[in-house]
């Protein structure tokens, strides 16, 4: 014998149960049973009109009127026009004994758990008529059983419990001589005093488990809309896939956080019988699914990942709790007296306060009801007003192989830290198989993705990028992302996955991730107005794990939402030198916040484009080596110009070749004033511990007086020329001593100069050309000779691979 249960979305409509019938066809060889769920949402649809009926709303009708169209359209389409007649009249039958139990609610606006039970039951009782008699039309031998002719409960009506001696008995003597293929009810039963009862939502899993430990059945097959029991809720963690193997406590502790696709009370008849089950997809039945059984024996450390929302911790403490014996046996009774469940128990060896997670829409009764049990103790100040904490969910890792298994805890708890997600509270079983944590619900998504990587795709991490910024560097990051997206996921183990984008005109947002090779253009002609605000407030919305956000940038618009981002748990990578050469204090509150929340905010490019210059003096101070002096020629822009413009060249010409090569900013006086060079030996100054604001450096500004102010880049091209003389003079100064001209920043004995000099051929900037940085750290244990960083330190590409180096890092820390 084989029993099998299909649910309510696998019935929803005729040809989905058509599709049910030929998946049974293949099964008819061998002895089954099949129990069927109501057609997809009538159940919550009749507890609705029962609502309406309550209220004394006539509009209930209307909703009947609804069911009864469906279900005789159902008849009309299922079942050939010659067999009809009888169908529907039986059909018509049913929803008139419906309609008079309501139209009795509605009149004495009164609706007991005993007639809500017995409005659900006509579900159950009009799809498997209906199906048993599409099934005859087609030849099959079929036969419609009523569950509640043969399962028996007491009368704790919406969830009553099973007699098994009396429902097995009959449920044996019904199958005894029966030929046909019994097409049975799930969700019904009767009372022992005859009324009729229901086993819970999600019950008819139950009821199949019910007759398959009866009939001592080889196996149970649950069939529903997904492919089995899966590692997580894949209506939030994309990458979700299907266990193949799980024992029933997996299973029950799976079922009871929230995993829906198996009914919790259904492995209990199935588990004392060692009846086998399997959870089968209805609309892909060649895949395999997951069979549930005694043993645990693939290996893995966890099965799976669930949730419960809608949860609240009442938390009960006071002095009054300490050494007390029977404290926590009142607490209990009293909330088993007033049938609040309670889900998880947390409690501290202090013995201070007990912690229990309830219902949400249970909170404020238990907590009237903890209050009045302890009145005594509360005025006598021993115990504290019981305080509620709500808009909370229960995250459980669930697996056997938990069990004597050090660090799962660890791997846990990092996981969810890792991406800012508070624990509220945590419980534990001795069987070590379940570790639950209570958390916001708001973070209930993130902190289920970020346990399924550290779990499941711990050789893999995702990382979400926001990036704001799509001009020359921006750009040229997308286009590595794309080149290396294959050899990143191969080699590093690492997936980047652009979310967003946006200019200073728009912005695209993609959860799924954005086409990286069209996401400009779509964002050109897709994306919506563009606010800096809003892009925040989406990207934390979102609430993605391993979240980067990405600014390539030089807009003080776009940091001044840095310390938002980090406290809300977002790495930051950034070019953009503005928050680090602001204000002092804005530079220490964004490391500040960015250490308090375990965010990185890592900004390699903001001294020497793709050099490693930051990581290597940070590595320094942390090994306990102290900084002397700091020396660089940190404008590859400067250097350019210095290095190319030699005897013989007019200093106005050398600029303008600069610019046309696209080494200057749009306007070259940016370059010429000294200001960028002034904000990276700042910022160096800073990592290397002095507290110095931007106006403490000496800045030589090379663009001539005249030639400041309000006017046009081909104004101040005619008006430089004048001044090709003086320039001239230095480079003819620097040139009869053997020395060269380099624009320098220095920084020594805690005072900052940005300069124009010239060096000897034996100082280290003699030899740089082109756009190369390079910079000196003169250190107490690189004393006598300098650590020298040099490279190039110009170009979008080069400062494009730096960020994509830091955003790296980040994928490497997330791990």
């Amino acid at each position: 014998m084989k029993v099998l249960k299909f649910g309510g979305s696998s019935v929803a409509t005729p040809p989905r149960i058509q599709n049910v019938i030929e998946v049974l066809k293949p099964y008819l060889k061998e002895e089954i049973a099949v129990v069927f769920s109501a057609f997809g949402g009538i159940t919550d649809t009749l507890i609705q009109i029962s609502t309406l009926a309550l209220e004394g709303k006539a509009a209930y009708k209307d909703k009947l009127t609804e069911i009864e169209k469906r279900h005789l359209d159902a008849v009309r389409e299922l079942i050939s026009i010659q067999k009809q007649s009888s169908i529907l009249a039986q059909v018509k039958i049913k929803i008139n004994e419906l309609e008079d139990v309501l139209h009795g609610v509605y009149l004495v606006k009164e609706r007991t758990p005993r007639t809500l039970d017995y409005i659900m039951s006509f579900g159950e009782r009009l799809s498997a008529y209906i199906i048993s008699e599409a099934m005859k039309d087609q030849g099959i031998s079929a036969s419609y059983l009523d569950a509640r002719n043969v399962i028996r409960t007491d009368n704790h009506f919406g969830y009553a419990k099973v007699d098994f001696e009396v429902t097995n008995k009959l449920i044996r003597e019904h199958f005894r001589n029966k030929k046909e293929v019994q097409i049975i009810t799930g969700f019904i039963a009767t009372a022992e005093t005859g009324e009729t009862t229901t086993l819970g939502r999600s019950g008819s899993d139950y009821t199949a488990a019910i007759f398959a430990a009866a009939l001592q059945a080889h196996d149970l097959e649950i069939w529903t809309d997904v492919d089995g029991m899966m590692t997580a809720d894949p209506r939030l963690v994309k990458k979700a896939f299907t266990v193949p193997q799980m024992s029933y406590e997996e299973a029950m502790e799976l079922s009871h956080f929230g995993a829906k696709v198996i009914f919790p009370a259904t492995m209990q008849p199935a588990m004392v019988n060692k009846i086998p089950i399997w959870i089968k997809n209805t609309f892909n039945p060649t895949f395999k699914g997951t069979v549930i059984h005694a043993e645990s024996t693939n290996g893995k450390l966890i099965k799976g990942i669930s949730s419960m929302n809608g949860i609240t911790l009442l938390n009960v403490q006071g002095s009054g709790l300490l050494g007390v014996v029977g404290v926590s046996m009142r607490l209990f009774a009293t909330l088993a007296r007033e049938r609040v469940n309670v889900i998880l128990i947390s409690q501290a060896s202090s013995e201070h306060s007990i912690c229990i997670a309830i219902e949400s829409t249970l909170a404020n009764h238990a907590k009237r009801a903890i209050e009045k049990e302890f009145q005594n103790e509360i005025r006598n100040e021993e115990i504290d007003e019981v305080q509620i904490e709500g808009d909370l969910s229960i995250v459980a890792v669930v697996g056997d192989g938990m069990k004597h298994s050090p660090g799962t805890s660890g791997r846990m708890f990092s996981a969810l830290g890792k991406n800012g997600i508070n624990i509220v509270a945590i419980a534990q079983g001795s069987s070590e198989r379940n570790i639950s944590v209570v958390i916001r619900q708001s973070d209930v998504a993130k902190g289920l993705n970020a346990l399924h990587e550290a779990f499941f795709l711990s050789d893999r991490k995702v990382l979400n990028v926001f990036l704001v910024g799509t001009g020359l560097i921006g750009n040229s990051l997308l286009q590595m992302i794309e080149d290396q997206f294959v050899k990143l996921a191969k080699e590093n183990l690492l997936e980047v996955n652009v979310i967003a984008i946006a200019n200073s005109k728009r912005m695209l947002f993609n959860e799924e991730g954005l086409t990286l090779k069209r996401g400009i253009e779509e964002m050109k002609v897709k994306g919506e107005a563009m606010s800096m605000m809003g892009f925040v407030d989406r990207m934390i919305t979102l609430n993605k794990t391993n979240s980067i956000f990405v600014d390539c940038t030089s807009s003080e618009e776009v940091t001044d939402c840095y310390e938002r981002i980090l406290a809300s748990n977002i790495s930051i990578v950034t070019p953009n030198k503005k928050a680090n050469s602001g204000s002092y204090e804005k530079y220490y509150s964004l490391k500040n916040v960015a250490f308090q929340r375990g965010a990185k905010f890592l900004y390699e490019t903001n001294v020497g484009a793709g050099l490693p210059v930051i990581n290597t003096l940070n590595d320094l101070l942390l090994s306990g080596d102290k900084v002397i002096s700091i020396e660089g020629v940190l404008s590859g822009t400067l250097n350019y110009i210095f290095s190319t413009y030699t005897t013989g060249k007019k200093f106005s010409d050398v600029v303008k070749e600069a610019k046309e090569k696209g080494y200057t900013e749009p306007d070259p006086r940016d370059d010429l004033s000294g200001k960028d060079v002034a904000r990276k030996i700042l910022i160096l100054s800073r990592e290397a511990g002095l507290q110095l604001e931007l106006d403490q450096v000496s800045v030589q500004n090379l663009v001539p007086e005249d030639c400041q102010g309000d006017m046009s880049v081909e104004q101040f091209f005619k008006k430089l020329e004048r001044h090709d003389a003086s320039f001239e003079k230095l480079l003819k100064t620097a040139e009869a001593k053997g020395e060269k001209l380099r624009y320098k920043a220095v920084l020594r004995e805690g005072k900052v100069k940005v300069e124009l000099g010239s060096v000897d051929s034996h100082h280290p900037f003699y030899s740089l050309s082109g756009s190369d940085n390079i910079i000196l750290l003169t250190t107490e244990r690189y004393h006598e000779r300098p650590m020298v960083i040099r490279g190039p330190g110009a170009g979008a590409t080069v400062t494009a691979a730096g960020v994509f180096a830091d955003i790296i890092r980040i994928g490497h820390y997330a791990k």
